[in-house]
């Protein structure tokens, strides 16, 4: 009869989020259950993207519990994540502010006039080019974790920056990472 294909396991931009906000809060381990409330996911939409990370090995396993392989992540945010899930803008928008007009590094880069880029928040406070986050629920789960709003808005640099901007961005994301 016919063999049964393997099928190629595909990285989602959730999974990306989940692997940040394992990195910014390194300190804390994590349940799914808790994950997930932090996230605004689903227990099962977070283990499916713990398990689909640590296929591409952007997470690994330490005592049982998903952690960041750091020199991977690192790898995958400077040189892939912006081939991988490309920036997608859209219309001046309210919402919440990323990239280079958000910390950290609104404080190095004068926008000179310019509107810093937002993801689209009924919540959020300020106006900007939209610019859709890596996920969904990507900025209410900022708005909890200022660690984590930090790290997705240096990846948001990398993938609409100008080069400054991206060279900035890395050598933060490094450090943090």
């Amino acid at each position: 009869m016919y063999a049964q294909k393997a099928r190629q396991t595909v990285l989602k931009p959730q999974d990306l989020v989940v692997a940040l906000k394992l990195a910014a809060n390194r300190d804390r381990p994590y349940t799914f259950s808790q994950l997930a409330g932090e996230l605004f996911m689903s227990a099962s939409e977070v283990h499916a993207a713990s398990q689909r990370a640590e296929i591409s090995r952007l997470l690994m396993r330490e005592d049982g519990k998903p952690v960041p392989a750091r020199l991977a992540l690192q790898e995958f945010v400077i040189h892939g994540v912006k081939y991988a899930f490309p920036a997608v803008s859209g219309a001046i928008t309210r919402g919440t502010v990323t990239g280079v007009g958000a910390p950290p590094l609104k404080a190095l880069f004068a926008l000179g006039g310019e509107m810093p880029h937002v993801w689209p928040d009924v919540e959020g406070k300020d106006r900007g080019p939209g610019l859709q986050p890596l996920y969904a629920s990507v900025p209410a789960a900022a708005r909890i974790d200022m660690r984590l709003y930090e790290l997705l808005a240096l990846v948001d640099a990398l993938r609409v920056g100008a080069a400054r901007e991206r060279e900035a961005a890395e050598s933060e994301l490094m450090r943090r990472l």
